[in-house]
């Protein structure tokens, strides 16, 4: 452990941890926009600037780590003064529609830039004005809303593995694009959307939630049933629907990833084809009938059957769809109360 002092309180922390980690272990949030606890470091928004006792300038606290006997201030004039003045430079350049942008209270750049009270840039020049890509099914970029802190960039490298996007350009020029600048599509990308939950601002949303405010939706934390691995995601709920799926950094299994499925499947839901009741086919056609008339069905011919052939002439075929504890439940059921080993997945083709 080492013993720092910071904000004038003496506080430790576990030896190679970041200033900024750091502080948030002990209670206290220094602002940033491109650093992710589950990202490499890049300590290039520079908003996370500290003041530390010795240092010949304030220092990046994403990027440096504590040491012993180290004196931080995360809140002195000097450091408020240069976190204005980033605020102010990023915005020179950034659209002036918030009160129409679809990232409204779940903005990073619009939180800081209330918290230090910078209402618009005191800057004069160009603005970006790129156009808005939405030609694929699932999400929208505006770059011109994007503050190149380069998350998404980085998500798309060392979570997913794909690389779909970086940095182009130089200057005011710089962007993030595909290779030859083509459309996001599924011929270049994987649609994952782990892009969208790592943007800051308003730059790359998912099209299901576009229309929703954030202070119109009730959040519902649940397992996905896609499949049996078990992660944790939000349901956003809008006048009794879901309107689309958010995920949460607390989820055990998954943080803030979500599979395609998961993501964006939430269709199935509301989709006028979904059977919601059991189904028997009676004179030839298929009617509705209760749960309980179709497990009492069941089951009955499952005895019917093993009375007649023996256990073996009965295979179980379970559901990738079902969690590792369902699927075990089945198993045990095919192989204990039914008396076969005949049980297969639905997953092995």
């Amino acid at each position: 452990m080492v013993t720092f002092t910071l904000n004038g309180k003496v506080v430790s922390a576990k030896e190679g941890t970041t200033i900024l980690e750091a502080a948030r272990q002990n209670g206290v949030d220094i602002p940033h926009l491109c650093y992710d606890k589950n990202l490499s470091s890049f300590g290039g928004c520079r908003l996370c600037v500290v003041e530390v006792e010795g240092a010949k300038t304030l220092i990046a606290s994403c990027t440096n780590e504590v040491r012993e006997g180290m004196v931080v201030r995360t809140e002195s004039e000097n450091v408020v003064n240069v976190r204005k003045d980033i605020i102010d430079l990023l915005l020179a350049s950034h659209p002036e529609d918030c009160l129409t942008c679809e990232q409204t209270c779940n903005c990073k750049l619009q939180d800081y830039a209330y918290r230090y009270g910078v209402k618009r840039s005191s800057y004069k020049g160009a603005k970006k004005n790129y156009p808005i890509e939405s030609l694929n099914p699932v999400m929208e970029r505006d770059q011109s809303k994007c503050i190149l802190c380069g998350k998404c960039v980085r998500v798309c490298k060392e979570v997913q593995v794909t690389g779909t996007i970086d940095f182009v350009n130089r200057g005011f020029e710089t962007k993030i694009a595909t290779a030859f600048d083509a459309p996001i599509s599924t011929e270049n990308c994987r649609l994952c959307g782990q892009c969208i939950s790592v943007c800051p601002t308003g730059a790359i949303v998912n099209k299901q939630l576009k229309g929703t405010r954030p202070w119109e939706v009730t959040k519902v934390r649940t397992t996905c049933p896609l499949c049996g691995v078990g992660c944790n995601f939000d349901l956003n709920i809008k006048n009794g629907k879901v309107v689309g799926v958010t995920p949460n950094p607390d989820s055990l299994v998954n943080g803030t990833s979500i599979c395609v499925k998961g993501r964006y499947h939430t269709d199935m839901i509301s989709n006028p084809d979904r059977l919601k009741k059991p189904l028997a086919k009676k004179n030839g056609e298929f009617v509705e009938i209760s749960w309980d008339e179709a497990l009492h069905t069941v089951t009955e011919k499952l005895k019917e059957t093993k009375a007649k052939y023996g256990p073996d002439a009965i295979a179980g075929l379970s559901s990738a769809r079902c969690t590792n504890e369902e699927n075990f439940l089945f198993q045990k059921m095919m192989r204990v109360a039914v008396g076969t080993n005949s049980v297969d997945h639905c997953a092995r083709t």
